[in-house]
């Protein structure tokens, strides 16, 4: 029952990417409303209780229009661990996004498998007076046609109040220094010239994930939020490594960021062994 189960979750998600029907939801409850709140949060792989904890926080806050996922949505890119992440995230009440990230393409077709669940890892949206979007780092660099497509999108944010740019790989690892490369994008070079980007087209805030801790900062002129504490093992950093989601709330020109913290106990390390083994095992 349950094999049969996630062969249906399977095919539906493959007869229509989800992204593509939360996005109808989320343009759907769009009412050019300028003051509502959203929810975002990254790294949940293997972490499934937390990540079930953040949705049922999130399931109980009414003023909640949507939630992001911001990438490593699996451990390894299989079709049967996004099977069973769809199912998770089918039990939120709010439109959730899944955004790709470097956990999602590994060895084993795992873009091809995402775009076959999510549909495009590039994307933008538009909700109230706010522009959103979605760019796809999950290679830890982006290419030139991503570059010249995110900048007709920031030309584009120009006309919204606010401007949220969402991606997985952080620009920097602020563990390393404030402009240090580390668990971020491969060149800092590239890293700087996406940096004067989000400068130039005033980036109200850039949210990224794939360090599993919560850190909030500014990269020149752009402020940015790592949330990475979705289920993934943390990363104990300066007192910021706890579970978390961050809830936005947005009231015309006025922007608030509320940390959430998941009050869950961390895997043993043997839990966290046998964890990987049956990773490693696939099963």
């Amino acid at each position: 029952m349950k094999k049969l189960l996630l062969l249906f979750i399977t095919i539906y998600a493959f007869a229509s990417p989800y992204n593509q029907e939360i996005l109808q939801k989320i343009n759907f409850s769009n009412k050019n409303q300028a003051n509502f709140s959203f929810a975002t949060m990254g790294d949940d792989r293997d972490g499934d209780n937390v990540l079930k904890k953040i949705i049922s926080r999130i399931n109980n806050d009414s003023t909640i229009a949507f939630a992001i996922n911001n990438g490593d949505l699996v451990q390894d890119g299989y079709k049967k661990e996004f099977a069973k992440y769809l199912k998770i995230i089918q039990a939120s009440n709010k439109p959730m996004l899944s955004i790709i990230g470097n956990h999602e393409l590994p060895w084993y077709d795992g873009k091809s498998n995402y775009e076959k669940f999510f549909g495009k890892t590039d994307f933008a949206f538009v909700y109230g007076n706010s522009d959103f979007i979605i760019l796809d780092s999950s290679d830890k660099k982006i290419t030139k046609k991503q570059k010249k497509w995110l900048v007709k999108q920031l030309e584009i944010s120009q006309k919204y109040t606010n401007r949220f740019v969402f991606t997985h790989v952080p620009l920097y690892d602020p563990r390393k220094g404030k402009y240090a490369k580390g668990h971020s994008f491969k060149s800092l070079k590239k890293a700087k010239e996406l940096n004067d980007l989000f400068d130039k087209y005033r980036v109200t805030m850039l949210f990224c994930s794939h360090i599993h801790f919560y850190y909030k900062g500014k990269w020149q002129k752009t402020p940015f939020i790592i949330t990475g504490g979705a289920g993934a093992p943390l990363k104990h950093y300066k007192n910021m490594g706890f579970y978390n989601y961050i809830k936005v709330t947005v009231n015309g020109n006025k922007v608030t960021y509320k940390v959430v913290k998941i009050d869950v106990k961390e895997p043993t390390i043997l839990q966290k062994t046998i964890l990987e083994l049956k990773n490693i095992l696939n099963i």
